[in-house]
């Protein structure tokens, strides 16, 4: 198999996040952990994935978090037209994974059939749990289902030879996670499965969720997709930003490459 190299593109940050909010029954040691927004860039010698679409700066303002960098703008800095982008995986449906609607407009995008079921559901009618969706991005993915652009999955698919997806669930019920090969061997982009390195370490859930129960079981499950724990990337942990080395020249602070060796 070719390796594949594996950039995450940061877009957005919430300074305003805590360590109390971030674990399932809070924190006794509050005090601030802030959160990065990503969406990531998969690609070799033949072939391009993207791995989530972020949100724009009108949910940045409604949502109160910082817009940072233009997702699109971001790509083409790495040599990526938007434009050109054939495929593009969603690892599931809340608003900071599933926006930017016109983004790709030319991009198949996969998704797993429980998402879509979970998003347009009964559990919708639930204000506590449709909260991370946005109306606007479910309307969206309904259109491109029309459209004939979505490519449904249910449970583990190989969308290339060393690119696959799996459904772990738990934050949200059809979230996947992408099992890359490299040259480090298996990396698994985690998404939401854990938010923060701290979360699958500590085996301590984020509180946005739809199972416990899938979530825990979530941690062992990335963990062992992977040839090296180091491997599993977790969705917002500004931490990985120090830990590995800026995409390109004039990259700092704007995109990292995740196949290369860690710093520590």
């Amino acid at each position: 198999m070719t390796p594949y190299e594996i950039y995450a593109i940061r877009y957005g940050h919430n300074a305003k996040a805590t360590v109390a909010g971030n674990f399932l029954g809070g924190d006794p040691h509050d005090g601030p952990m802030p959160m990065d927004y990503f969406i990531w860039l998969i690609r070799n010698g033949s072939r391009s994935f993207v791995l989530d679409t972020g949100f724009d700066a009108e949910i940045a303002r409604k949502r109160n978090r910082e817009l940072v960098n233009d997702p699109g703008q971001a790509l083409a800095r790495l040599g990526v037209d938007p434009d050109s982008v054939g495929d593009v995986i969603l690892s599931h449906m809340h608003f900071d994974h599933a926006g930017n609607h016109a983004l790709f407009p030319r991009a198949r995008y996969h998704l797993q059939d429980s998402e879509m079921a979970y998003c347009t559901g009964r559990c919708m009618c639930h204000d506590a749990m449709r909260h991370p969706f946005e109306e606007a991005d479910v309307v969206e993915m309904v259109r491109k289902v029309y459209a004939g652009r979505v490519t449904f999955h249910d449970g583990v698919s190989e969308l290339a030879p060393g690119l696959e997806l799996h459904h772990v669930g738990g934050h949200s019920m059809g979230l996947q996670v992408v099992r890359v090969w490299t040259r480090r061997g298996w990396m698994v982009l985690a998404s939401d499965a854990s938010h923060y390195y701290a979360n699958m370490e500590q085996g301590r859930a984020f509180p946005i969720l739809h199972s416990l129960a899938d979530t825990l079981e979530g941690y062992n499950r990335i963990y062992a997709l992977a040839t090296d724990r180091s491997g599993v990337i977790p969705g917002h942990d500004p931490r990985k930003m120090t830990l590995y080395p800026p995409a390109g020249p004039g990259a700092e602070g704007v995109a990292i490459r995740l196949d290369a060796d860690p710093t520590d």
